[in-house]
């Protein structure tokens, strides 16, 4: 009796093989210069220095290179999420990956868990719980802006080739729709992991923990220090979590060349904050902090002066709003990555026999590109 081979995760088909239309593949000149493409029958790539045509990368393997029409030779790999990650269409700003490897390491996300994400943006943390639940686990993501909902589920399946049988995206408010989902701590059917990346998460620490089991991890990703200090303390106050803490990270490349080793010029610095802290089991009280607060660390409230919060917008730490035709066209761009990845995957076993072809949705092939810039002048933002 033979053995049924086990069906791979969701995802791998992609990114292994030899290159199929459809695909999104990254282009290395020799000056490091990246442009993410996607490869289409019949389309070329070009620049002011030459051009090549795609048929010429279809059907060779995974780390090839290819001449154009000027000599200038191009190292073509398959886009690692990082990589996918910062080429992708966006309408809100993304979690950066040194970021969304933190949150998956320190928030401790384990294959099959079932996880809590506030505020999708662009999908860009979304992939990498995915990649670390596994097709066993869940992904409950809420995303307020549908527009912005749009752009992430396009995304997602761009980069896993179909629909994540893992993941739920609902638009709406967390506060308005956690409930609904069944996540009951009380119950037993709680949550294990909770990631809220959004502009005030203190306003939803009490429906988090009542959908978040004992034990479980909450960690928020903030991008300033009045944000960081409000989650802080509201932690605190709440009584139903244990002490919080924090931390930042600032990553630094080194150039390497010969004897000429130091470090880059340019570096990722500061893109938020990482808070964490984890659920106490109901009825238990945390035990008091031994430390003493320094002198002027809480401010002197008047009892007798009622204080009223107006609701934010994001104006208040210097978010700057995004426009809706930037949305639009991030959307535009997702959904045409998303079928023609979907079309790469069927094109590689087609039950027919004849490959799919890797035409947009409106019916002409196209590349992909990051907002404001041409398909073919597709710079990888961190040049």
């Amino acid at each position: 009796m033979t053995t049924p081979a086990p069906t791979p995760p969701t995802g791998a088909p992609t990114r292994r093989g030899p290159l199929r239309e459809g695909e999104r593949v990254q282009l290395t000149d020799p000056r490091g210069r990246m442009h993410t493409i996607t490869l289409t029958p019949g389309k070329e790539f070009h620049t002011h220095r030459g051009r090549f045509v795609h048929d010429d990368l279809i059907g060779r393997p995974d780390g090839t290179a290819i001449t154009n029409s000027a000599g200038i030779e191009y190292l073509v790999l398959r886009p690692l999420l990082a990589d996918f990650v910062l080429s992708m269409p966006r309408g809100a700003a993304v979690v950066y990956p040194k970021d969304a490897g933190q949150i998956v390491q320190m928030a401790d996300v384990f294959p099959g868990a079932t996880v809590i994400e506030a505020g999708v943006g662009s999908g860009a943390l979304t992939m990498s719980l995915l990649r670390a639940v596994g097709d066993g686990g869940q992904v409950h993501s809420f995303e307020r802006r549908e527009d912005f909902a749009d752009v992430a589920r396009g995304n997602v399946e761009t980069f896993f080739g179909a629909t994540h049988p893992a993941w739920t995206l609902r638009v709406g408010d967390l506060v308005e729709t956690l409930p609904s989902v069944g996540l009951v701590s009380s119950e037993g059917t709680g949550a294990d992991r909770a990631v809220l990346d959004m502009l005030a998460p203190w306003e939803c620490l009490d429906a988090v923990a009542d959908a978040l089991a004992p034990g479980g991890v909450l960690i928020c990703y903030v991008a300033t220090a009045t944000q960081l200090s409000r989650v802080a303390e509201a932690v605190r106050t709440s009584g139903r979590w244990t002490e919080p803490e924090a931390w930042e990270s600032m990553v630094r490349g080194w150039h390497l060349e010969g004897l000429a080793v130091r470090p880059q010029h340019r570096m990722v610095g500061h893109t938020g904050f990482l808070i964490t802290t984890r659920r106490l089991a109901d009825g238990v009280k945390p035990p008091l902090r031994k430390r003493r607060p320094a002198p002027g660390a809480y401010p002197v409230v008047d009892p007798a002066v009622e204080v009223v919060e107006e609701p934010l917008d994001g104006t208040e730490f210097g978010d700057r709003p995004v426009s809706d035709r930037k949305v639009r066209k991030a959307a535009r761009e997702a959904a045409r990555g998303a079928e023609a990845s979907a079309q790469s995957v069927a094109g590689s076993t087609p039950e027919d026999g004849t490959p799919l072809d890797g035409t947009a949705l409106d019916g002409t092939a196209q590349d992909t590109a990051p907002d404001g810039l041409t398909p073919d002048d597709a710079v990888d933002p961190r040049d």
